[in-house]
């Protein structure tokens, strides 16, 4: 199945995609949070458009795209998980995982603007996948690890570099800045996904392609990195690990190349879809 939620920000509704077209769920759950998740209501929601598809509203088609996940309680991002992007940025390969936090009022829309943040002049772009937590996880090993998935997204990791390498401190502060979590424009269940660690990866500036990577290059791969994570924190069914961006980021180019007002970034990951962002300057005082 491919999970959306669509309508106006901050309101919107839960919907199946089928056939390009989506369907409106919300008679089954209200939303795509924490409680839907961890009841493990996959069944029985396909069970429940099979049952009523002549009956149940589409939305239009030009409806706006939330982010496929209702506010989780946490954003993990794994850092330098692709050897080449690791060598592009002159940072040692690590021989564990590299675990910060993105705040979970940075997630938009697949399709939302970019805000650069006020006083900012290196906001970045990266391209990764982000794997959406099914089933509360702590301790679990590397072999349960997908038995706690509830299913895969696309996701744009936008990055204040200045913020995050130039201001001390961890890297959350170039991380969580809002609308730094554009992610969607589905959940893509597991079943659907025929190997996590083999899809192509890539992600365009301006039309121009500036990331074109593969997940079989993850230096930590999905199974590991949930089995990893869980032995520092619980993750809760709804939460999102994001697992690396590949090569191209523009802090790597030489010269370093950044966002800037009227850019357009697009991205995608083969079979989870594609996002278009619209960067803009920030506006307010």
């Amino acid at each position: 199945m491919k999970l959306v939620r669509f309508g106006t920000l901050g309101h919107e509704k839960p919907g199946v995609l089928i056939d390009n077209k989506i369907y409106d769920v919300s008679g089954f759950t209200t939303d795509y949070d924490e409680n839907f998740f961890c009841s493990d209501n996959f069944a029985a929601l396909q069970q429940y458009i099979l049952n009523n598809i002549d009956h149940i509203v589409t939305a239009p088609p030009d409806v706006r795209f939330g982010a496929p996940v209702a506010r989780p309680s946490k954003i993990v991002c794994i850092g330098l998980n692709y050897a080449d992007h690791a060598r592009e940025t002159g940072a040692t390969t690590p021989s564990e995982p590299i675990i910060f936090m993105k705040s979970t009022t940075a997630l938009v829309g697949p399709f939302d603007d970019v805000i650069i943040p006020k006083n900012s002049e290196k906001t970045d772009w990266e391209v990764e996948l982000a794997v959406v937590i099914g089933k509360k996880a702590s301790y679990v090993s590397e072999a349960a690890a997908l038995d706690h998935v509830a299913g895969y997204c696309l996701h744009n990791d936008v990055s204040e570099r200045a913020y995050q390498l130039e201001r001390n401190g961890t890297w959350d502060k170039g991380k969580g800045c809002d609308t730094f979590a554009p992610l969607g424009p589905w959940l893509v269940t597991p079943d659907e996904i025929k190997d996590v660690n083999q899809l192509r990866l890539w992600l365009n500036v301006n039309g121009q392609k500036m990331q074109d990577g593969n997940t079989s290059n993850l230096i930590f791969n999905v199974p590991f990195l949930i089995s990893y994570t869980s032995q520092f924190m619980t993750l809760l069914p709804g939460d999102v690990i994001s697992t690396g961006t590949p090569a191209g980021v523009g802090m790597g180019l030489k010269p370093a190349v950044y966002l800037k007002d009227g850019d357009i970034v697009e991205l995608g990951i083969d079979g989870l879809g594609t996002s278009k962002q619209t960067v803009k300057a920030y506006s307010g005082n």
